[in-house]
């Protein structure tokens, strides 16, 4: 019975933490910064948050296989839709789980690889974002509850707005900052 609270409480808390990491690439993305939250911390915070939300994943993955009253084998959290507990849903959340591999795994091997391949690859948040909100809403017993679903908009509206920001500035430069003129 434990693990069904641990894998509820799990994918929330996971859910929110993408979130974050998702804002916080959007905000680092677009060179967001103040005199008291320089970008490094962006960076910093956005990395941390991430490698933490992998975790939750994980526990989340492992509580539910280890759930008897689920179901799921192993094979079912990285093959998507061959689950017998709501098998669309489950399998949303098995092609986000590969897509957070896939983005962790580069993320981590990023300094051995071209940018345009990590970058390419990191992109794949834009749909692993989505596909966990659609995870937890259609299987999760909590997100269509009152509580849950105040969890769930919690992490949809900081994110969505990030997004319009992001769209709004289109693909022009971000400005880069200026260095101070020095005084001879």
């Amino acid at each position: 019975m434990i693990d069904w609270y641990v894998m509820r409480g799990s994918g929330l808390v996971a859910l929110a933490l993408l979130s974050a990491a998702v804002f916080l690439g959007v905000v680092g993305a677009r060179r967001w910064r103040s005199p008291r939250w320089p970008r490094s911390v962006t960076a910093g915070l956005h990395r941390s948050v991430a490698l933490l939300a992998v975790c939750f994943v994980a526990v989340h993955v492992v509580t539910a296989v280890l759930d008897s009253w689920v179901g799921l084998g192993w094979l079912d959290v990285v093959v998507p839709f061959r689950s017998p507990y709501r098998p669309l849903w489950v399998g949303l959340g098995a092609v986000a789980v590969d897509l957070a591999v896939a983005v962790t795994a580069t993320s981590v091997l990023r300094r051995h690889l071209r940018y345009g391949t990590w970058r390419a690859v990191h992109w794949a948040s834009w749909l692993l974002w989505p596909l966990a909100v659609l995870h937890g809403l259609g299987a999760g017993s909590d997100s269509r509850a009152g509580w849950g679903l105040v969890v769930v908009l919690g992490c949809v509206a900081p994110v969505a707005a990030a997004a319009a920001w992001r769209l709004a500035a289109g693909n022009r430069p971000v400005p880069l900052p200026r260095r101070p003129r020095s005084v001879p």
